[in-house]
């Protein structure tokens, strides 16, 4: 049986590494592992000199090669490289290189949209979306917006769990280092805005009089972490790890996993918490209900609410029984959040719009 050649040009333009950056390596890796008599997959990736995902791609063992096409703005990196079946739009910024890309030299493209603010009603906006043959909501407020919008087709996909293993080693270590101490940890950018680090300090803060044996882990890096560390500079129960690349290990030594977000798109990083059996306290806002019911398979508390987060955070130190059953809960929902069915999903997806 011949196989038929099927080139997507995967395009992200953001400058950092964040989950969106995550989510599109893991579905590249995810296609390439594809194993289909009856499709030739290649894959390409355009992307900033300078971004993280060139280094990150490379650490990953793949059985094809992935050709990198240098691109710091929409209009570079076009014409130089063969023509593509489908373009990929991974980010805002990817979904003005598509559209150029279409308009100069026809390629179909899709986008995925990650975040739960409704596209602003611009003319350009309205044109790039227009002009997709498709766009992807990773949750069902995205989904929602979109639609309302109504500016083209839209699919349901969500984002997936790394799979990121823990090392015995590292995990040992950890163990050792923590010792004595209940751990509840939180992995995201430092951005309060986004992610709501100010709230969880709040409950640190609670916490350091009446539970004096836990610690509050946080990974990550972001625009605030400079002022969240002189703002939590008293507090003895507060530890900043920075951002780790491997946070499966660190995941294997949380007694809790607190994720106080002011908005989300739908919050990936929660589906890794799952992964390690790691009960959840997260907020209940835009596309986190997705993934979290409340009391099933997590607890949910209201976005902003320091009050609230530390009641459930309390709740569950006090619980080892609940909490053990709503982690058991959540890790039975993972299957529908493997990499293999996010490539599965778009895979479809592809090939209806090279169809039509």
């Amino acid at each position: 049986m011949e196989a038929h050649p099927l080139h997507i040009r995967h395009v992200n333009l953001a400058r950092g590494f964040r989950g969106g950056e995550r989510q599109t390596l893991l579905l590249i890796e995810a296609l390439a592992r594809i194993d289909d008599a009856r499709l030739e997959i290649t894959q390409s990736l355009v992307c900033r000199r300078d971004s993280p995902m060139r280094a990150a791609l490379a650490d990953r063992e793949l059985d094809t090669e992935i050709e990198l096409i240098d691109a710091d703005h929409a209009l570079a990196g076009h014409g130089r490289h063969s023509r593509a079946t489908l373009v990929h739009a991974h980010e805002a910024k990817a979904v003005h290189w598509a559209w150029v890309e279409r308009r100069l030299r026809g390629t179909p493209y899709l986008l995925t949209r990650r975040v739960p603010q409704p596209v602003k009603d611009k003319r350009f906006n309205r044109w790039t979306y227009r002009a997709a043959a498709s766009a992807v909501a990773i949750s069902s407020v995205i989904e929602h917006h979109l639609r309302d919008r109504g500016w083209c087709p839209v699919t349901r996909i969500p984002s997936v769990l790394s799979g990121h293993p823990g090392d015995p080693a590292k995990v040992a270590a950890l163990r050792e280092r923590f010792a004595g101490h209940r751990v509840i940890g939180h992995i995201g950018a430092l951005v309060d805005r986004h992610k709501g680090q100010r709230v969880l300090l709040a409950a640190a803060r609670r916490l350091r009089e009446t539970h004096p044996d836990v610690r509050f882990l946080l990974l990550g890096e972001g625009d605030d972490g400079a002022a969240l560390k002189a703002e939590s500079a008293d507090l003895d129960n507060v530890i900043w790890e920075g951002f780790q690349p491997d946070v499966g290990d660190y995941l294997e030594i949380m007694t809790l996993f607190a994720f106080p977000s002011r908005n989300e798109g739908l919050g990936s990083t929660l589906l890794d918490a799952m992964d390690h059996g790691v009960a959840i306290v997260a907020s209940d806002v835009d596309g986190i209900p997705d993934l979290i019911e409340d009391d099933v398979s997590g607890l949910l508390v209201p976005a902003g609410d320091a009050d609230a987060l530390t009641a459930a955070l309390i709740a569950l130190l006090e619980d080892p029984v609940r909490r053990q059953r709503l982690a058991a809960t959540a890790s039975q929902r993972l299957a529908a959040f493997t990499p293999e069915a996010m490539a599965a999903a778009y895979l479809a997806l592809y090939r209806r719009i090279i169809a039509r």
